[in-house]
């Protein structure tokens, strides 16, 4: 049996994984890490309420549960917030792997660690894990310095990169992209959605199914996790709005630039998944097979 921490339990693909592996219970002990109380609905599993930047605290309950895996979901992912907020940022995205490699280096542990497209400029789409990394927002760059932090530590690591996951689970402190847009039309609400950003969203069951396979196939090294198809973020609100039965004509396409974020975002992204679907043995599939899977659950 493993014993696995998944850090932000509470979080989207932190109660996806509980469920998951909560459903193999004679295959894995779970323990959950996160702030405040559990929010996941499930009382089956051991629940550390707990402030990942506390290292001395993180260390201490990491050496009384001496875990096997820890899949580190936890991250502070609002790109504008982290190029307002660096020092949280860098606190939590960076320093927290930084505690979570100093134990994993004394106690053989396998760390599974969630990264992001937006390590990459996004001149190019159709990133293979092996392309350069050139981040343009300061998110980016934080999630491109745990990378490195754990390629250059000699723990046994995977790195998982994503792209845009969405889903829904039992209690919800964020939206994503399919929630936000399903919602808002049937609200009756006009969006406005960019129409020169290209992504290949993620369900976040896909996410948490590449995490349970490193597991059980010890895969080390960098795997890229998302759906097939590279779409613009406004037909990606097209497809959502066709899956749903919803009024498209409420989408209007909008540039970038009109928006005036503060943090400057990849125009292309999307992954090359010849590796993960080669090395990992997952299916992948088109956003719009993956949203009717999605649409079985919630209506």
């Amino acid at each position: 049996m493993k014993k696995v921490i998944v850090t932000g339990s509470n979080g989207l693909l932190g109660q996806s994984l509980l469920a998951l592996l909560l459903d193999e219970k004679d295959a894995y002990e779970v323990v959950g890490f996160s702030r405040g109380k559990n929010r996941s609905g499930r009382d089956d599993f051991q629940y550390v309420s707990i402030d990942l930047t506390d290292k001395k605290k993180l260390i201490k309950e990491l050496n009384e549960i001496k875990p096997d895996v820890i899949i580190n979901t936890a991250a502070m992912t609002q790109v504008d917030q982290c190029e307002e907020k660096k020092d949280e940022c860098h606190i939590l995205n960076v320093e927290v792997v930084e505690s979570l490699i100093e134990f994993s280096n004394d106690n053989d542990v396998h760390i599974i660690h969630l990264s992001t497209d937006f390590i990459f400029d996004g001149k190019k789409g159709y990133y293979k894990e092996t392309d350069i990394p050139n981040p343009v927002s300061y998110y980016g760059l934080s999630k491109l310095k745990a990378e490195d932090k754990l390629i250059n530590s000699g723990v046994d690591h995977t790195i998982l990169r994503t792209i845009l996951v969405y889903g829904k689970v039992f209690d919800m402190s964020r939206s994503n992209i399919v929630l936000w847009v399903k919602e808002s039309l049937e609200a009756g609400n006009l969006i406005n959605v960019v129409n020169d950003q290209y992504r290949m969203p993620t369900y976040v069951k896909t996410l948490s199914e590449a995490c349970k396979l490193a597991i059980d196939k010890r895969k080390y090294g960098i795997y890229n996790i998302s759906s097939t198809e590279l779409l613009s973020v406004y037909d990606i609100a097209i497809q959502i709005a066709e899956a749903f039965n919803l009024n498209k004509g409420l989408i209007s396409p909008i540039a970038s630039k009109e928006l005036n974020q503060r943090a400057q975002r990849p125009e292309k992204t999307g992954f090359d998944l010849n590796k993960t679907k080669k090395e990992l043995g997952i299916e992948l599939r088109k956003f719009k097979e993956d949203l009717q899977n999605f649409k079985q659950i919630i209506t």
